[in-house]
């Protein structure tokens, strides 16, 4: 059955299945870089991005550059049911990853993954990556890049002339149907970017403290035994116990040391 994409409500996103190797300058490791590619599902506008990995960081930080790219919100994600932001992949209830949810909410849009197996779900960046593969990696394959801005540097331009290229069957280009389409219907971004954050769930210790990745925070003694959550930014570390926040901290990356507040 033929898909309706209506006007600024879907934002299919999703990892072409390439890679780029970026070769270390100066002694630093050689790597092969991810391609982050989303589409809008009435026009096709495409964004993409490399990325060191495919891990949340990268992940969540990928939305946002490709929302501050098109300047305006949809209603609407659609993954293609990525563990890092779908934990659990389900026809009709999938369990989706915190931190993506917390994305979503704060730019007023909700998540809905492509079903399982039904390539069709996301056949709009499925064809924009292939063009992303075809219109902008093809042309770079000769060259030997030494960093990701490097890269991204010599992605940009070639991402704004597949845009800009005329519709082979239809009227205009993407980026003309954007403007005179999508944009308009889509929500204003939110005044702030959203903060990349990660949830994990935690045990208080004996001790009354939780772990971070391997630095540990107080919270109130009374929860000594209680599961938490920890939610941590670069800069910050929160622990909410059913909803609520018990304890904010300033994130420290000094492994096997204790951050302990006085009340606690």
């Amino acid at each position: 059955m033929r898909q309706r994409h209506f006007a600024g409500e879907k934002l299919f996103v999703d990892y072409a299945g390439r890679t780029v190797p970026i070769y270390g300058a100066r002694g630093e490791e050689s790597f092969r870089a991810q391609l982050f590619v989303s589409a809008l599902g009435a026009s096709g506008y495409a964004y993409a991005e490399a990325t060191r990995t495919q891990a949340l960081p990268d992940w969540l930080a990928s939305h946002v550059r490709a929302l501050e790219f098109y300047g305006a919100a949809p209603t609407i994600l659609v993954p293609d049911n990525p563990k890092v932001g779908v934990t659990r992949a389900d026809r009709y209830e999938p369990d989706l990853q915190r931190s993506y949810e917390e994305l979503a909410a704060h730019y007023g849009a909700v998540i809905i993954p492509a079903r399982p197996y039904r390539p069709k779900d996301k056949s709009r960046v499925e064809l924009s990556v292939l063009l992303v593969c075809r219109w902008i990696l093809a042309r770079l394959r000769h060259q030997r890049f030494f960093s990701l801005d490097e890269l991204n540097g010599a992605i940009r331009p070639l991402l704004s002339e597949m845009n800009d290229r005329p519709y082979q069957r239809l009227p205009g280009s993407r980026r003309s149907v954007f403007e005179a389409l999508d944009r308009p219907a889509m929500r204003a971004l939110a005044q702030t970017p959203y903060t990349c954050a990660e949830w994990r769930e935690r045990t208080v210790a004996f001790d009354y403290h939780v772990e971070v990745d391997r630095h540990y925070y107080s919270v109130p003694h009374a929860l000594v035994g209680h599961s938490v959550w920890a939610r941590f930014s670069a800069a910050t570390v929160e622990i909410f116990f059913r909803s609520q926040r018990v304890a904010a901290h300033v994130r420290s990356y000094q492994r096997g040391a204790h951050t302990t507040l006085p009340e606690h």
